[in-house]
């Protein structure tokens, strides 16, 4: 075991530390947003001026757009980086000032007018408003990928739990720093351990293991700028011990962050609940019911209607080129298991020679999901010309479109499972079998074939669980580019 040598003087810090104010580079973007706000916000009042309307609009409406989204939370450093959080702030700002709007246009003014010309503006201003937080975030991540702005994080935990951490960071294919993996801003730069024997389980993954949880406070003291520690739960750390850390993160002016003991959670459903004036997280059961879900199964059937209109002549196309490029039919017709464990038969278009099946066990050797309940063979010499193209940009799977059509499928969501898949599914697995199968999800956009089993059955269980139409808006949109790599695609 390597334990690497930390440059200062080991003390325990107390609570009467003062509190090192964070480097204003940490506090710009605020600052930033507050001027974006105030601009959206002024521009947004002289276009309903500018048609017509009353001076008091211009000067009421920026402080009041300001106002209202630093009550939501909209000015916090924090949720910069941190996902749809900072656009939901926005959106519900958005909501609350035409009732501000109402109170003071009509019940105070007594002036209609006002009051409509104050909700007309809140729209564009919340559209400026969320572009410029859209550029912002563009200009961090940017930052972050040169290497610029980052944070130096400790990583404190069990060996197991920080080596899995370590390792799904790699899968995910994030940038690191020579001294190890990053995460959103963060240059995972160190890691102290509950149990440093076991250091070699995560000095494979290039970061080096500072030492135990009592070197904590050295370990932050040793890095020059603010570092932010990032706990990960285990019972060998009591309330205590984590406070003296907390203690020594405020000290040196960075972040102290806990890992929830539940993995693969969205933060939208995570909340603080006081209860008897000890906080608890509540985790928001999965958004499961028919109900729930009705609006993204309308939109998809529509959806799926209109590009089946769009690209008829493409498909045609492609049936007609399958058809005669090699003997059988232009479309492959296979039982796969839907809602509930249903079957049903989805649609591709035929990429492989039609002793395809037959020749499957000759093949057993080349396959490179072994670990799993997957068949794929990279370079499958049943694929046909015509097909390797096919399966490169997702053209095989248009067809589909008409099982969403149907109801059979979704447009998002877990990859659709064999019957003989399914057979050999554990009843964690089988969650996947709660929602409908989609044509793409977070497998598609992730690598496809080339993920490992337990990654993909991650994937589609993280999916199920943290469903969301904003989710879903994520994967549609980061379909095209995955396609257009065709990473993973054989």
């Amino acid at each position: 075991m390597t334990v690497l040598p930390v440059t200062h003087e080991r003390h325990r810090v107390e609570s009467t530390h003062v509190v090192v104010p964070r480097p204003w580079w940490r506090r710009r973007h605020p600052i930033a947003l507050l001027a974006a706000d105030t601009a959206a916000a002024t521009v947004a009042a002289l276009c309903v001026w500018r048609t017509g309307g009353h001076w008091p609009v211009v000067l009421g409406l920026p402080p009041a757009w300001v106002a209202v989204l630093h009550a939501h939370g909209g000015y916090a450093s924090g949720p910069l980086g941190s996902g749809s959080e900072l656009y939901r702030r926005v959106l519900r700002g958005a909501l609350v000032l035409p009732a501000l709007a109402a109170v003071l246009g009509w019940g105070l003014a007594h002036d209609p007018d006002l009051m409509y010309e104050m909700i007309l503006a809140t729209v564009p201003a919340a559209v400026l408003s969320l572009a410029a937080r859209c550029a912002l975030r563009r200009r961090l991540r940017g930052q972050w990928a040169r290497g610029r702005r980052r944070t130096t994080a400790v990583l404190v935990g069990p060996s197991a739990g920080v080596a899995g951490l370590l390792a799904a960071l790699q899968r995910d294919g994030r940038p690191g720093t020579p001294a190890g993996p990053a995460l959103q801003g963060m240059d995972f730069a160190g890691v102290c351990l509950t149990d440093p024997v076991n250091a070699s389980a995560v000095e494979r993954f290039g970061v080096p293991v500072l030492g135990g949880v009592d070197e904590v406070p050295e370990a932050i003291r040793a890095f020059g700028d603010p570092a932010a520690v990032v706990v990960l739960p285990t019972p060998d750390m009591d309330g205590p011990q984590l406070r003296r850390i907390a203690w020594s993160t405020a000290a040196a002016g960075g972040d102290f962050l806990v890992a929830p003991a539940l993995g693969d959670v969205a933060a939208a459903r995570l909340e603080v609940r006081p209860v008897g004036g000890v906080p608890l997280i509540h985790v928001r059961a999965p958004r499961l019911s028919r109900l729930a879900r009705l609006p993204k199964e309308l939109a998809e059937r529509l959806l799926a209607g209109v590009l089946l209109l769009l690209l008829s002549p493409l498909m045609c196309a492609v049936a007609l080129a399958v058809r005669f490029g090699s003997k059988g039919p232009a479309l492959f017709r296979q039982a796969r298991v839907g809602l509930h464990g249903k079957q049903f038969t989805m649609l591709k278009f035929r990429t492989m020679q039609n002793d395809a099946e037959a020749r499957r066990a000759e093949l057993a050797h080349a396959n490179q999901n072994s670990d799993g309940l997957l068949f794929k063979v990279r370079d499958d010499p049943r694929i046909t010309r015509i097909g390797a193209t096919l399966r490169k940009y997702s053209i095989d799977e248009l067809p589909q479109l008409i099982n969403v059509l149907s109801g059979r499928m979704s447009l998002i969501g877990p990859r659709p499972p064999l019957p003989e898949e399914v057979a050999g599914y554990t009843h964690e697995i089988r969650r996947r079998l709660l929602v409908k199968p989609g044509l793409t999800g977070l497998w598609q956009v992730s690598g496809r074939s080339d993920l490992p089993w337990d990654e993909a059955v991650r994937l589609d269980l993280a999916y199920v669980d943290n469903w969301s139409l904003a989710l879903d808006a994520v994967i549609l949109l980061r379909t095209g580019p995955a396609v257009v790599r065709g990473t993973g695609a054989y």
